[in-house]
C-alpha cells in the first residue's frame, strides 16, 4: 500500500473510532448492526486490516449514521473548496471616489480563496447593450483592481468624470482606444494628452463573467 492510501486508511480509521465513541457503540453493538465480526471491526479501527472494502465501508456508514463520504473525509476536501471569499457588486462607480468608499453595493459575489489572494477585486453590474451579445444588461463582472492592463484587455475604465464603463482597450503610441463588442458603438479614440487632461483612467480588468437570467 502506498503512502496516500495509508494515510487515508488511517484517516477512516480515526473517524470511525471517534464516531462510534460519540455514539457510545461498543465493538460488539457495531457487530450487531453490521453483521461484521467484533473481531474485524477491531482490526479495521486499529488498522491490523490495511484497507477496507467499500461495501463494508458503506455497511459500517450507515451503522454509524453517517454518509460514507464522512468516514472517507471527501465532505471536508468539499467544504474547503467550498470557501470563498465575498466581494461588493457595484450599480456604478463615480468618477474620483475609490473603490472602498463606494456605498451603490446592490449585491455580494463570491469568489475563490485563491483567486483572492492575487490582488483586490470587486463586481460591477453591466448597465447598457455596448458590449452585447458577450454582456447584457444585468450581467455581473469581476473585476481586478488595477492602473494598466495589457492592450486588447477588457478592463473598467473611467472618462471624464462619468460613471465607469466596461469597453475592450487597445493601446496605441499615441493615446487608446475604448471598443465596444456591439458594432452598433463605434471605438472611441482619446490621444495621450487626452487620457491626462480629461481623464481617462483604468480602474481594473475585468477577470470573468457571470451571466445572470
Amino acid at each position: 500500500m502506498n503512502e496516500n492510501n495509508t494515510g487515508l486508511m488511517k484517516e477512516i480509521m480515526e473517524r470511525l473510532k471517534n464516531r462510534r465513541v460519540e455514539l457510545d457503540i461498543s465493538y460488539q453493538e457495531l457487530a450487531d448492526k453490521t453483521g461484521l465480526s467484533k473481531s474485524t471491526l477491531q482490526r479495521y479501527e486499529t488498522g491490523s486490516i490495511k484497507n477496507m472494502p467499500l461495501d463494508k465501508l458503506e455497511i459500517v456508514a450507515n451503522a454509524l449514521k453517517v454518509d460514507p463520504a464522512f468516514l472517507m473525509g471527501w465532505e471536508e476536501i468539499k467544504s474547503q473548496k467550498s470557501k470563498g471569499v465575498k466581494i461588493p457588486v457595484l450599480g456604478k462607480v463615480a468618477a474620483g471616489v475609490p473603490i472602498e468608499a463606494v456605498e451603490d453595493i446592490i449585491d455580494y459575489e463570491e469568489i475563490t480563496e485563491e483567486l483572492a489572494k492575487t490582488g483586490d477585486f470587486f463586481c460591477l453590474e453591466i448597465s447598457g447593450d455596448s458590449m452585447s451579445p458577450r454582456m447584457v444588461e444585468k450581467d455581473v463582472v469581476v473585476v481586478k483592481k488595477q492602473e494598466t492592463i495589457e492592450s486588447g484587455e477588457i478592463a473598467v475604465v473611467m472618462v471624464n468624470g462619468s460613471d465607469a464603463t466596461v469597453k475592450k482597450v487597445a493601446i496605441h503610441e499615441n493615446g487608446l482606444s475604448l471598443i465596444s463588442i456591439n458594432p452598433a458603438y463605434p471605438p472611441k479614440f482619446f490621444t495621450s494628452d487626452e487620457v491626462k487632461t480629461l481623464p481617462v483612467g483604468i480602474i481594473g480588468k475585468v477577470v470573468e463573467l457571470r451571466g445572470k437570467f
